[in-house]
């Protein structure tokens, strides 16, 4: 029997009032649940961004870039940010179905209604915090970089400052960019066919567009050319929730003057409750001014007396993180009492819709929606790594398979970075996993035949199709 080949019919033009009417329902949809809470979703970290214009100083893992980016929407109540945050998402998952050869009204509005339906993808978009940068940054670059040929040079120049952009909101975000390039560099050797040298130089220039980004904007606002702090610090508190800086306080008290070896019997079990508790020790010896010097030292130190405690900790906290995925992780009202702060001290003008909005009068809860979006996410990650592995196996390098390679590293990156260094929280896992459950759809779009093909006898198959 001959073998058969599929070829692809030309595109269709597709209704433009049916164009259009896609166009206005995918933001709106994206936007659900902040119209529905009638003011923009605020989260517990979400202050702190916004304070960096007006308090002038740098603050430990609060971007300035993403600051700005608020500050600017402000008079608008902060729609203005919420409607940039909606059409960058139709707008990159727009280019990555087109890459794909998927482009189709239809299929986007699909997408996206599935997405909006079964993941945290509209309370990301819905949201004033940098997470909904995180999981399109990964997907802008990868068009950037594996498909630039397919997309005008306009878009190029849109998907590079876009990226920038992204890696400069938060340094986990930069990172696990940073990370999907040096894999990149070193696989391009064996897929000198797949990834070009000038896009992918092209996508490394991302990043540090990204970091000269960030360091102008230190800078501007605060008169230093620094980077954002918070490194150690961050990995001093995750230690400490593991165990580790009380045995190295224990073992050190006799011989060093800590500020911390009076209260090392009385410090708080998680690093949540020892940086962001009102009532903390960690706010009675001068927060991070009084205190990063010590927690650098002891987080330094501690890596090299307790190796293999250390490796222990942070496999677990790896394989946790990578577990932890649920959506709305500190939007609850008690946990807001910072950044409504913020609006009472700085963003008066917003006073009014702040305290109407649903999230502050109790009414947002997040556990019939994780009924949903858990299982989801987590079956669709494990059905992700199960097709990259049935395809390595098959030594199979098309386009789906490098989508689910950059999906697979981007969790794994994401779990290390973000579960070693601030330990395991599910807003680090929310704000990237939806991406699994896009790569399976798109892997079930391209591997189904569609419509607008139709098979022909011939002597070959194509590559991309063989199962």
């Amino acid at each position: 029997m001959a073998d058969i080949t599929v070829t692809t019919s030309p595109e269709r033009s597709a209704n433009p009032l049916l164009v259009w009417a896609i166009a206005v329902a995918i933001p709106l949809m994206l936007l659900v649940p902040a119209l529905w809470n009638g003011y923009p979703l605020l989260q517990s970290d979400t202050g702190g961004y916004l304070a960096r214009w007006y308090e002038g100083y740098l603050v430990p893992s609060r971007s300035t870039v993403f600051g700005l980016y608020l500050h600017y929407g402000e008079n608008s109540y902060f729609w203005l940010n919420l409607a940039i945050q909606a059409l960058a998402t139709m707008w990159i998952l727009q280019l990555t179905l087109r890459v794909f050869g998927l482009a189709r009204p239809w299929r986007l509005f699909g997408l996206c209604l599935v997405l909006s339906l079964a993941t945290a993808l509209p309370w990301l978009a819905s949201m004033l915090l940098t997470d909904i940068f995180a999981g399109l940054s990964v997907l802008s670059l990868f068009i950037l970089v594996l498909h630039g040929d397919k997309v005008s040079r306009n878009e190029k120049i849109a998907l590079f400052f876009f990226t920038a952009f992204a890696a400069a909101t938060h340094s986990a975000t930069m990172a696990v960019l940073l990370g999907l390039c040096i894999v990149a560099w070193i696989a391009r050797p064996f897929l000198r066919k797949r990834i070009k040298a000038s896009s992918l130089l092209q996508g490394t220039l991302t990043i540090a567009a990204g970091a000269v980004m960030l360091v102008s904007a230190n800078y501007a606002l605060s008169g230093q050319v620094a980077w954002t702090p918070g490194g150690f610090s961050i990995a001093f508190a995750r230690m400490l929730q593991d165990g580790i800086v009380t045995r190295y306080l224990n073992d050190h008290c006799a011989t060093h003057q800590f500020k911390l070896c009076p209260y090392r019997n009385q410090l708080p079990e998680t690093a949540d409750d020892f940086l962001w508790s009102r009532e903390s020790v960690f706010n009675d010896l001068g927060r991070f001014a009084g205190m990063s010097d010590e927690m650098g030292y002891i987080a330094a130190h501690a890596l090299t007396e307790y190796p293999l405690w250390q490796a222990k900790e942070a496999l677990m906290d790896t394989g946790e993180q990578l577990l932890d995925v649920a959506t709305g992780e500190n939007t609850d009202h008690p946990s807001l009492m910072h950044t409504y702060g913020i609006f009472r001290e700085f963003v008066r003008s917003n006073l009014k819709p702040v305290d109407a909005a649903r999230q502050q009068v109790g009414h947002l809860t997040f556990g019939p929606f994780n009924l949903v979006h858990v299982p989801v996410a987590l079956i669709s990650s494990a059905l992700v790594f199960a097709l990259l592995i049935i395809a390595i196996w098959r030594r199979r390098a098309d386009d789906v398979t490098l989508l689910m390679a950059t999906v697979c590293l981007t969790l794994l990156g994401n779990a290390v970075i973000c579960g070693v260094i601030s330990g395991p929280h599910d807003r680090y896992g929310s704000r990237l996993v939806w991406i699994t459950t896009l790569a399976v759809m798109i892997a079930a779009m391209k591997r189904t035949p569609r419509e607008d093909e139709t098979p022909r006898e011939n002597g070959t198959r194509d590559p991309s199709r063989t199962a």
